[in-house]
């Protein structure tokens, strides 16, 4: 297990990047490995395979469409069939385990996993919406991991994968290349994309949020202007980097919901050169570049929207994944921690690293790993003692660095799993922080 480490880390430290979300990427491992001029020649370059890798229909508008050309070993046809294995403690939309609830839910991290648990086996479902059959709604998982995937590829066909590390670090081997995301940092994995997940430490914890709908994609800045937020440059794709190897290698599919597997005789990421902007990411969320008030009241969270998955109705999104990072709060006469509100939307909070600037850490706390669910119209806001304290505090300038949160907020309700509302795990009495807010008023 150390060798594999040491290992990981050394590859995650040599690798290269491509930069640009949304970019026409190309790359290729071997010289001359990638065709000029035509995608699909009748003999590919070095003996190798042409296939395309589709993310979205073929008509869809060129802005929307997504697809890569790769050029690869052998041909992703050449497989025996696939049969249904245990999925373990993942679980797919539609979630009709329970019934949606609007009450106000907070959990503790998951418990340690069994050894020998690797990122496929450490996923756990806390609940979504939608239907993966019908490519709508999303999905909300937590990871565990101690041991690296071995000989085990997994890919989703039920949507893209972004996955958000809280405590270790990954190195993910894709069918385009590698990357390597540790916490702060963020990987986005292509609906369909194969990949292969190495830790970078003993053990690796984070969520994942499973996109259904349309891809996720920069927000539109509006009035903002052409710079801010997540800037698009920032992103870094991986460049080709292939496995030839021929030894029983088990692909895990994710399916309408239910994990298929089939044993090739080869590894599957044996993609020697591809271009096209089907593309999986790596993107530091230090990097983004907030924008706030210079003057009064808080802004509405959107402003802090990473990435979007728009929807049929302008400015509804089927998902957006937005964080708080770093930032001065300098608002005049202004209660600064987010305000008291219900939402349309419903939202998933996560912690990735300290305190969260509306809600109360330490034990039994807003605490890294774990996550809080506020389904649509749920009341919310800052809990008794960060009202106190923020409604005392002197309104000079203040930096907000010693945390990294993040929220998946989605436009339906998200309904929690079986195992999730009945988890050991699940704070009783999350209600009790808001307990104790006196009355003040005074006509």
């Amino acid at each position: 297990m150390t060798h594999d480490i040491e290992h990981a880390r050394k590859t995650a430290g040599d690798l290269d990047h491509s930069s640009g979300f949304g970019n026409e990427h190309s790359s290729e491992a071997v010289p001359g490995a990638l065709p000029v001029g035509r995608n699909a020649p009748q003999r590919a370059p070095l003996g190798l395979y042409a296939e395309q890798l589709s993310g979205s229909a073929f008509t869809e508008p060129r802005a929307h469409n997504r697809r890569s050309w790769l050029y690869r070993i052998r041909p992703s046809a050449a497989h025996p069939p696939f049969a249904r294995i245990d999925n373990g403690s993942l679980r797919g939309a539609p979630f009709t385990e329970t019934v949606p609830d609007p009450n106000r839910l907070r959990w503790n991290p998951l418990p340690e996993p069994a050894p020998g648990t690797d990122f496929l086996a450490g996923l756990w479902t806390l609940g979504g919406n939608g239907d993966a059959t019908r490519r709508t709604g999303m999905a909300i998982h937590l990871y565990y991991a101690n041991s690296p995937m071995t000989d085990r590829v997994f890919s989703d066909a039920d949507g893209e994968l972004l996955i958000v590390p809280e405590h270790g670090g990954l190195l993910i081997r894709t069918e385009l290349g590698l990357l390597a995301a540790r916490p702060g940092e963020v990987a986005l994995i292509p609906r369909g994309m194969r990949f292969r997940v190495e830790l970078l430490d003993t053990t690796a914890r984070g969520y994942v949020c499973e996109n259904h709908g349309r891809p996720f994609v920069l927000p539109d800045l509006g009035p903002i202007g052409a710079n801010g937020l997540a800037n698009a440059r920032d992103f870094r794709a991986p460049v080709a980097a292939y496995e030839d190897i021929e030894r029983p290698t088990q692909v895990v599919n994710k399916f309408c919901g239910n994990l298929w597997a089939a044993t090739y005789d080869h590894s599957p990421l044996d993609v020697v050169a591809w271009h096209g902007n089907h593309v999986p990411y790596v993107y530091d969320l230090r990097r983004f570049n907030v924008i706030g008030t210079i003057s009064y009241d808080h802004p509405d969270p959107s402003i802090f929207t990473v990435l979007t998955s728009p929807s049929e109705t302008p400015g509804l999104a089927g998902v957006d994944f937005v964080v708080f990072a770093p930032r001065w709060l300098v608002g005049e006469d202004t209660f600064r921690p987010p305000y008291f509100h219900r939402n349309v939307m419903s939202e998933y909070m996560g912690l990735i690293e300290g305190a969260y600037d509306a809600k109360t850490a330490g034990k039994g706390g807003f605490v890294p790993g774990g996550g809080s669910l506020h389904n649509m119209m749920s009341a919310h806001g800052p809990d008794r003692e960060t009202f106190d304290r923020a409604s005392a505090a002197e309104l000079k300038p203040q930096k907000i660095d010693d945390g990294l949160a993040f929220m998946f907020e989605t436009r339906w309700p998200v309904t929690a799993t079986a195992q999730a509302a009945g988890a050991a795990h699940l704070q009783r009495g999350y209600d009790n922080v808001w307990q104790g807010l006196e009355r003040h008023f005074r006509p």
